[in-house]
């Protein structure tokens, strides 16, 4: 998410009430978790595990737990607990915004779309030329929708993204600032839910297809020309390049890469990052060619066994 206007390190610490360690006049332009930071942004970290990542990441201002030397060309804020204070920034700076109108007056909508009745359209979002929303899609705020796209009943489109903090005695929820961008002439299935970035963008890609009760997680790239056949479920921060097939009930593990052209098969579990043009089967998945060897030889094990 963009800071406009931008903050400087001094102002970002003092809303906080925090020391940091920087140049006082460093801008702060956006705000971002660590799966997807462009430089300028603040992020955070609190376990030592994830330290190195945190700060040689593209972040200009990390929010950490930990006192030490600020990195060249970089600056820490110290903070007793950072997903709270990270929190704090969030809330301040794109705080929830209610809405009394089934489409907000805020919402650009383009020439020849239709919106058909009970579709709710959220505040600052854009919609296309040519498009058809069906009855009782919601949209929420600041997400885009490109041209030519069909959102069938009952989609929800922007909501939050499941990120929690497990606490002694209860789970802190991460607050979502992102957004879903849907580009030209992508269709997305009945019931279907894609959530919004934490802080960044999550993305279907042009030309891609979603069937019904296709679940898409926060952070997630989806490139052009895909297809999601019915319950397929994507976690956050997958990347998934152009011309992917994934048939129906595919389960995707968060934080990987799908190659381009890859077809995985039915009720697949996707636990690792996997290599294009190649089709996979099983949980986890395997080459489908070797996966089905595999289910052949266990087949006959009945038959080695009774031979013993």
């Amino acid at each position: 998410m963009q800071i406009s206007p931008p903050k400087t390190l001094d102002q970002i610490a003092g809303y906080i009430r925090a020391e940091y360690a920087g140049d006082p006049q460093l801008v702060v332009s956006g705000i971002n978790e660590i799966h997807r930071v462009e430089q300028g942004d603040i992020t955070f970290v609190d376990h030592r595990k994830y330290y190195r990542k945190a700060l040689n990441s593209s972040a200009t201002t990390i929010i950490i737990n930990k006192k030490m030397a600020s990195p060249n060309g970089k600056a820490l804020i110290f903070s007793d607990d950072p997903f709270r204070d990270f929190v704090f920034l969030i809330r301040k700076f794109r705080s929830f915004k209610e809405s009394d109108h089934m489409i907000s007056p805020t919402a650009l909508i383009g020439e020849n779309t239709i919106i058909q009745p009970g579709a709710f359209i959220g505040n600052e979002v854009r919609v296309g030329n040519n498009c058809l929303i069906h009855a009782n899609v919601t949209i929420y705020d600041h997400c885009v929708i490109g041209d030519n796209v069909i959102i069938h009943s009952g989609a929800v489109i922007g909501a939050d993204a499941f990120y929690f903090k497990r606490r002694q005695d209860h789970y802190d929820k991460l607050e979502s600032c992102g957004r879903v961008v849907i580009e030209d002439n992508v269709e997305i299935g009945a019931n279907s839910t894609i959530d919004k970035g934490v802080s960044g963008t999550t993305i279907i890609g042009k030309g891609s297809k979603l069937d019904n009760l296709v679940m898409i997680g926060h952070d997630t790239i989806v490139g052009k020309n895909c297809l999601f056949a019915a319950q397929v479920g994507v976690a956050g921060c997958v990347n998934i390049e152009d011309d992917v097939i994934l048939w129906g009930q595919v389960g995707v593990q968060k934080d990987l890469t799908i190659g381009k052209g890859a077809v995985v098969l039915g009720q697949s579990g996707v636990v690792k990052s996997l290599k294009g043009n190649t089709t996979y089967f099983g949980s986890p998945v395997k080459e489908a060619k070797e996966k089905m060897k595999e289910l052949a030889m266990l087949k006959r094990l009945p038959e080695i066994i009774g031979r013993l």
